[in-house]
């Protein structure tokens, strides 16, 4: 990556054999209408899944039951849809948006905004918080084509921090993503470095779309739209330097979003092109069969 950024590497202690899952269970297909499934979440004290669209669509969240029944639309008012790709939620309940969809790397309004726990039954609410952001390395909009590093796509909460992690539009693609962070605290904060991982060579396989933490805050996961990585084993928020399992998740869709439902299962989702997509899947990480 030829940058003027300093990349802090972090290599993995333990690379797995890429590794096949033997079901990848459909669990149900989202409504017709939400056709730009962005990201998947649960929350705390709740069977409800949660969803959102994109650019280009209303400030609304949605929830679903475990049958894909439409169980309550959420319109969020004082907040715009400029470009929401990802959620995630603490232990308390309290949803968070990630409005940092940056395609081209010309956005300088990055931002999270917070949605109380006691909201999400609400026909129509207001973030509680509003947390704002940048990329400190970051100081063209856009940046040569060479240096496009600043899309966004995934992130979670974590001991209070967001952990976030580029998606890479580079024109020398290489399949690194950079791992920042930043405090669940109300400002406009410069996101710090804390390191890089390769997932592939390939953009279109390997670009990083969602991200999440498990229950325990011992496993992490990375989605793309073919592979999902997981981390494990690791210390503290050193997430790139634990035991890495490499998943090949066998079919090719515009999987984005991803979140794990205890500490070894994990709910994907993808968006519906023509016949495909737009479904809800969950993977079992104990039933994974390592490759002969």
């Amino acid at each position: 990556m030829k940058s003027k950024i300093t990349i802090v590497s972090l290599a993995a202690i333990l690379i797995s054999c890429q590794i096949n899952p033997e079901v990848l269970e459909t669990i149900f297909s989202f409504p017709e209408h939400i056709k730009e499934v962005s990201a998947v979440e649960t929350v705390s004290g709740s069977d409800w899944i949660w969803t959102l669209e994109d650019s280009g669509n209303p400030a609304e969240l949605y929830a679903l039951n475990l049958k894909g029944e439409l169980v309550n639309t959420i319109k969020i008012n004082d907040a715009k849809n400029v470009d929401w790709e990802e959620l995630t939620s603490d232990n308390d309940g309290n949803l968070y948006i990630g409005d940092f969809g940056n395609n081209h790397n010309t956005r300088k309004d990055l931002c999270i905004y917070k949605i109380a726990a006691a909201d999400l039954k609400k026909s129509e609410t207001s973030p509680i918080a509003k947390i704002d952001f940048y990329f400190p390395e970051q100081t063209a909009f856009p940046p040569k084509e060479s240096e496009q590093y600043y899309d966004l796509e995934s992130f979670f909460v974590f001991n209070n921090v967001f952990y976030l992690f580029t998606k890479n539009r580079s024109c020398e693609y290489d399949g690194t993503t950079m791992l920042y962070a930043i405090p669940n605290i109300v400002g406009n904060h410069a996101a710090k470095l804390m390191g890089t991982f390769k997932t592939c060579g390939d953009f279109r396989n390997c670009a990083v779309t969602s991200a999440d933490i498990s229950p325990d805050g011992k496993k992490i996961a990375l989605l793309s739209y073919s592979h999902l990585w997981v981390f494990s084993q690791f210390k503290k928020d050193a997430f790139f330097k634990g035991k890495l399992q490499q998943i090949d998740l066998v079919s090719f869709s515009q999987k984005e979003g991803v979140c794990f439902t205890t500490n070894n299962k994990l709910y994907l989702t993808d968006e519906r092109k023509k016949k495909n997509g737009g479904k809800l899947y969950q993977l079992d990480l104990t039933k994974l069969k390592t490759k002969p």
